[in-house]
């Protein structure tokens, strides 16, 4: 990236353009500077060259999913939800960081628009605002805020990274959750949600392979001190006892997600000890409304499943 902005400032003769365009700008001058320039680049363009764009650019390909197995799998998705969860129609916006402020991930890992927006390429991240717009609301109105606040919705996402890695998809379907609250003290708050969100996607992922996948989850505690022993009565004991068919179990190996999750999180997989592996669901604690909000006290869970991959194992469960 700084190759090619020396390039550009030697192109353009303008020393520190970005610094200049970042800082020196306000927000809504830098975005009326770049609509004019889009407006112009758009002027010159032809209908022949917006054909071979949408040809070869792959964010604005089709998805390879059938609509209607997508359908299918939402129908089970909403089917299943939890009475204490809100589903929410996003917008396919969201503000200009929320990817990259609260999160900590780089900013290029998103789509951003020249209207101080950017592409959702997480949903999370954006039910992770709702919540604590509305945990903020409630703390006005009636002092200090004990209820919980549920958000879920189905989005699709936009990812611009993986550039070496064709496999990934440039877009995709999800579901995710996102539950957000007070601190009730050893890990209360935390575990009760992460049981909802686990017994959820575990109960949708089997009515959507009618059981004909062998499931995993695996708990992985960041932790500076083990906790295990608190977890298995906690957590691990009464999933096992409600899905006994499904292997439970911790992953003190993972190092995915330890500077993006405050300490707990999970996976889970679908076929864990074959070959056709495959991560269907990911979810932690994190830390984006003490952020927000600026109260350590809050706490909140995040998670997703991919949609499409399950509409890949029902189809091969049905083969």
């Amino acid at each position: 990236m700084h190759a090619i902005r020396e390039r550009i400032e030697q192109k353009v003769g303008v020393p520190n353009i970005a610094n200049l365009l970042a800082q020196s700008l306000s927000a809504t001058d830098l975005q009326s500077l770049l609509l004019e320039v889009y407006r112009q680049r758009a002027k010159d363009k032809t209908p022949a060259d917006v054909l071979r764009d949408y040809k070869q650019n792959r964010f604005v390909r089709p998805a390879n999913v059938h609509p209607q197995d997508l359908h299918n799998v939402e129908d089970v998705f909403y089917a299943q939800i939890p009475d204490a969860f809100e589903l929410l129609a996003l917008s396919p916006v969201a503000p200009l960081g929320t990817n990259s402020v609260a999160a900590s991930v780089d900013q290029n890992w998103t789509v951003t628009t020249i209207r101080n927006t950017e592409v959702i390429s997480d949903a999370t991240n954006v039910l992770a605002l709702e919540c604590a717009t509305r945990r903020q609301a409630t703390t006005k109105t009636k002092g200090t805020n004990l209820e919980a606040v549920h958000l879920a919705a189905s989005h699709r996402f936009l990812r611009p990274q993986f550039y070496d890695k064709p496999a990934f998809l440039p877009h995709f379907h999800m579901m995710s959750l996102c539950s957000a609250g007070r601190d009730q003290g050893n890990l209360g708050f935390e575990l009760a949600s992460f049981l909802m969100h686990l017994e959820y996607y575990l109960a949708s992922v089997q009515k959507i392979v009618d059981g004909s996948v062998t499931l995993a989850v695996y708990i992985t505690d960041f932790h500076e001190t083990d906790r295990s022993s608190f977890l298995e009565k906690g957590l691990l004991h009464p999933l096992s006892s409600k899905f006994p068919q499904v292997s439970i179990g911790f992953d003190p190996e993972r190092v995915s997600g330890k500077r993006y999750y405050r300490d707990l999180c999970f996976h889970i997989y679908a076929n864990p000890d074959t070959d056709e592996v495959m991560q269907l669901a990911d979810g932690g604690s994190v830390d984006w409304t003490q952020k927000y909000l600026s109260n350590k006290k809050e706490r909140l869970v995040i998670s997703g499943i991919s949609s499409e991959r399950l509409c890949s194992l029902r189809r091969n469960a049905q083969n």
